[in-house]
């Protein structure tokens, strides 16, 4: 589930963690959130309105009472408009009166007349953090459904160390996702493979592809997303998410097969998205290769197993099993062979040549037909993969 197109409310309170907003909304709207802004009038000392007016091309929303907008009942339409309300940074104060219910301001009316998921971002001194007040209205407000996100433990803004500063950003975009997924594959176990492999030579040479693995990630993100139990098998290089998942780290084809060998066991998805070289040198050497003059080496390879065919032959396959196949010409006549050959359920054709840039797009084949896939950003693609993927029970 990404924040595409997604509404967004984002309150931000009277705190110095109130900076970091700025850098929320614009990866927000990165993402092609759509944003809009409400601030309490403590905020404004720390940052100014124009600045998150500019990152988001939207008004910014501080006055309970400002005549234009409330005789259109402006705080019901903005807790109308939102599909998510965030507040970030969360201070003492705001999370004291939303949780006795005051509504004395434009944040904390809009809070109380909306029926949308809240996320908070608690953000303050430590010993205001663990007073007995604050944890008491932090637990009253978990109790009513709220979602608190941190806080992180570190180095404070006055200098103190302790818990009370405001998580990362990382994390609190993994947990408006996770907040905004419908939770249609929990209690399902989604395996995903991805990167490219690593096949040492020496020391220092290896044998590789221009594979990112950042498909595989935005599909693994959007399955966790989801509420899958999810397990990525990651090649060298492929990003790290925030959201709830097992990772598994690994270099070379051979330490790919069974780490996936071990996870598809019994899974209801496996989907091979890694671009796992075909073959490894049949020996390798210890320490550096010298060059010693030679104009020429020879080296002999050896062919890697074949992970997706190994895990549609396991005695308890996951339910689906989807190849991937990269082609530079008659991309969907061999990836239809490839499919018969490994005995998988569907399988993926794209043009080696997009292999490592921020588009995808292919061919999804499975026994009934062709359906092409435009080319999109990887992270729409592995959405519109998860949505294929989702339906293949309910169509067989």
């Amino acid at each position: 589930m990404s924040l595409y197109r997604r509404r967004i409310l984002l309150g931000i309170a009277g705190g110095i963690a109130a900076y970091r907003s700025a850098e929320l909304a614009r990866l927000l709207v990165k993402q092609q959130a759509e944003v809009r802004c409400v601030m309490t009038r403590s905020a404004k000392e720390f940052i100014t309105p124009l600045t998150l007016e500019a990152l988001t091309g939207e008004t910014v929303h501080d006055e309970l009472f400002d005549l234009t907008t409330e005789r259109e009942m402006g705080h019901i339409r903005l807790a109308r408009w939102a599909e998510l309300i965030v507040v970030a940074p969360a201070t003492a104060d705001v999370l004291a009166r939303h949780a006795h219910g005051m509504a004395d301001d434009l944040l904390t009316t809009i809070l109380l007349a909306s029926q949308v998921p809240v996320l908070m971002a608690p953000a303050m001194n430590q010993a205001m953090w663990s007073h007995p007040s604050t944890q008491a209205n932090v637990a009253l407000l978990r109790e009513r459904g709220i979602q608190i996100v941190g806080p992180d433990c570190g180095e404070l803004a006055c200098g103190e160390q302790g818990s009370g500063r405001m998580c990362s950003l990382e994390t609190l975009l993994a947990a408006m996702r996770l907040c905004l997924g419908g939770g249609r594959l929990r209690g399902e176990r989604w395996v995903i493979n991805a990167g490219p492999t690593w096949e040492a030579w020496d020391r220092v040479r290896v044998l590789t592809n221009r594979a990112s693995g950042r498909l595989g990630f935005h599909l693994a993100e959007a399955a966790a997303a989801e509420g899958a139990e999810t397990i990525l098998v990651a090649g060298p290089g492929v990003p790290r998410s925030s959201l709830p998942m097992r990772r598994v780290d690994v270099e070379s084809a051979l330490e790919m097969h069974r780490a996936c060998l071990d996870a598809a066991e019994g899974a209801d998805v496996f989907v091979a998205t890694a671009a796992v070289s075909d073959y490894r040198f049949a020996e390798r050497i210890e320490g550096k290769h010298k060059r010693a003059g030679r104009q020429t080496v020879r080296v002999e390879l050896v062919v890697n197993p074949d992970i997706v065919a190994d895990v549609a032959r396991l005695p308890r396959r996951p339910d689906r099993v989807i190849a991937f196949a990269a082609e530079c010409r008659e991309h969907v006549h061999s990836a239809r062979q490839k499919m018969l050959e490994k005995g998988v359920d569907a399988i993926v054709a794209n043009d080696a040549e997009r292999m490592g840039s921020e588009e995808a797009g292919g061919w999804w084949i499975d026994e009934r037909g062709v359906v092409e896939l435009s080319a999109t950003s990887k992270v729409h693609f592995a959405e519109q993969l998860l949505e294929r993927i989702a339906c293949m029970e309910d169509e067989a």
